[in-house]
């Protein structure tokens, strides 16, 4: 099997949410499920910040899956979404 490079956005609850603890918190969510390339800020609107999360996962069978819903309980996400899934040569 291979490997796979993920981009996944994550949605805050709020504007007021601390970034800084919520990149803290996805560290851990993810740590020994898949390796944490980067992580980006996107401006969305209105003062609300997105996180691109960029992470690399091994190409078995779920994919993305565990590490996807790992992410969803992150404290104050509101919302995710998988922007890009590409295989790694």
């Amino acid at each position: 099997m291979g490997e796979v490079v993920a981009t996944v956005k994550l949605m805050p609850e709020s504007p007021d949410v601390d970034l800084e603890q919520m990149k803290i918190d996805v560290q851990g969510a993810i740590e020994g499920e898949a390796e944490l390339h980067k992580i980006e800020e996107e401006p969305i609107a209105f003062g609300l910040v997105a996180l691109n999360v960029v992470f690399i996962v091994d190409d078995d069978e779920g994919g993305t899956e565990v590490v996807e819903e790992k992410l969803t309980n992150v404290p104050s996400v509101n919302s995710i979404e998988v922007m890009d899934v590409r295989r790694l040569m």
